[in-house]
């Protein structure tokens, strides 16, 4: 499998340079040069096989020239002790994506990606530091899943003042080969940090502002220190693990089955709730809250692989960068602003500039439904879905299932089956849940990560002053 920049089609690469390298030379960012099928005998069993089996199938053809199948099954099996069970709730589906360390979805692309780093750089001398901007629960879920691992240093850079108390132990909580900065601006501006750093080889010679980057990160000996690299969703090797849940849910559903409650699975009981009605030989609809777009776009990888998806709803907060473009033809980037659901409070998204080179704008308009909401809604759509069936929605979860009634409302909706990524647990944003449907159940992992203390800087948001903090570490 060769992977090319989003920027030039004509420099190809393979999956570890693209890995370990994170951002394209030219700033764009990685993409396979196809995106495989699932082989028939894989389809027709996606509704019956464990979902490492499912992972293993879907990660494979990516790796395939550089990860013997040995070594992949090794690392999704230590990755996934965990499950992602696709839940009746009411009238809807939920596919719960919190069953992990953390407790949010991007356990499941940034323990596959701490894995597969230690395995490619297997024999190094040069250690690897990964810089990470978050809006929330990615910094927790890399900072979780690189811990401890011997010659890889991790900086998660967030947004001071926009995380949850919750989301700050988790990012800023483990000490080790784990550091934080907190960043006084917003999650476009700790992104923008990052891609600066991790574009210093960009030969450039009129761009005099990556110029200075570039002499000033050789002044202070950085790059000899150290390689650097990336674990948000701009890495492929994040994204790309994502779409196997996408294809679990879908043939669960596509197999008229749910799963049973996980433990951490927050729901009261209800007497006298009718029991879900599973049809079975239809493509399920699925509804993805989104931010930076990465999980959308692994989705729709599963869905160009085969998974029995018909189409995508991307829900976001106030955030709408994406669906105005999908309802107007022009994209406009626009600052961030705040909201409840903070983890998508994304105003210039990255992996758009993914799903533009996979597709169309007629293209995405043929398999994604676009809609946004607002930080009332959000509250009244938590407080209204637990009040019907006991269930506990966090934010982000509450964005998708108000987006979808949205739709419904406005005759768009169709009849589909229709499946809601729930992308974090309600717990990790209880300040915002508890005042409207009371005390949340709490997991394990998470009442541990609150005993931890935060220890962070403060940094404004300027390429010199994280160059001078990156050159003590």
């Amino acid at each position: 499998m060769h992977y090319y920049s989003t920027r030039n089609k004509n420099d190809a690469t393979n999956f570890a340079t693209a890995a370990l390298t994170g951002l394209a030379p030219d700033g764009g960012l990685f993409v396979p040069g196809e995106i495989p099928e699932y082989p028939g005998t894989v389809l027709s069993s996606l509704g019956t096989m464990d979902y490492h089996d499912i992972a293993f199938e879907t990660i494979k053809p990516y790796v395939r020239s550089e990860m013997p199948d040995s070594v992949l099954g090794d690392i999704v099996r230590a990755a996934y002790p965990f499950a992602a069970p696709l839940v009746p709730v009411g009238e809807r589906l939920v596919l719960e994506l919190f069953h992990g360390p953390t407790a949010a979805f991007k356990d499941f692309g940034a323990r596959f990606m701490a894995r597969a780093f230690a395995w490619l750089r297997r024999g190094e001398d040069k250690p690897l530091h990964i810089l990470v901007a978050t809006s929330g629960d990615t910094g927790g879920a890399v900072a979780d899943g690189f811990f401890g691992l011997t010659g890889i240093s991790v900086t998660v850079l967030y947004p001071k003042g926009r995380v949850s108390p919750l989301q700050e132990r988790q990012i800023a909580g483990l000490g080790g080969n784990i550091s934080a900065l907190a960043v006084e601006g917003s999650f476009d501006d700790c992104q923008r940090l990052v891609k600066a750093v991790l574009s210093q080889e960009r030969n450039s010679s009129s761009d005099d502002y990556e110029r200075r980057i570039k002499n000033h990160l050789s002044s202070k000996g950085l790059g000899k220190k150290a390689a650097f690299s990336s674990a948000n969703s701009i890495n492929i090797s994040r994204l790309i693990p994502q779409a196997a849940y996408y294809a679990a849910a879908a043939g669960r559903a596509f197999a008229g089955k749910t799963d049973p409650d996980g433990e951490a699975t927050p729901r009261l009981p209800r007497k006298g709730e009718s029991p879900f009605a599973m049809s079975a030989g239809t493509p399920v609809t699925l509804c993805v809250p989104s931010g930076n777009f990465g999980n959308l776009t692994a989705g729709l990888y599963a869905m160009k692989m085969g998974a029995p998806i018909r189409r995508f709803i991307a829900a976001t907060n106030a955030n709408r960068t994406v669906p105005d473009y999908l309802a107007s033809g022009e994209y406009q980037a626009r600052a961030s602003q705040a909201t409840l659901s903070n983890a998508m409070d994304v105003g210039a998204p990255s992996n758009f500039e993914r799903m533009a080179a996979h597709f169309s704008l007629e293209e995405m308009r043929r398999v994604i439904l676009g809609t946004w909401v607002s930080d009332e809604e959000t509250r009244e759509t938590i407080a209204g879905v637990h009040e019907r069936t006991g269930y506990f929605l966090d934010p982000h979860t509450a964005v998708g299932w108000k987006g979808v009634d949205k739709l419904a409302a406005e005759g768009k909706a169709g009849t589909d089956k229709v499946g809601v990524l729930s992308t974090a647990h309600p717990y990790k944003f209880s300040e915002t849940v508890e005042p409207l449907v009371g005390p949340v159940p709490v997991p394990e992992s998470l009442s541990r990560a609150m005993q931890r203390t935060v220890d962070s800087r403060t940094i404004p948001a300027e390429v010199p002053v994280l160059l001078e903090a990156l050159g003590e570490g």
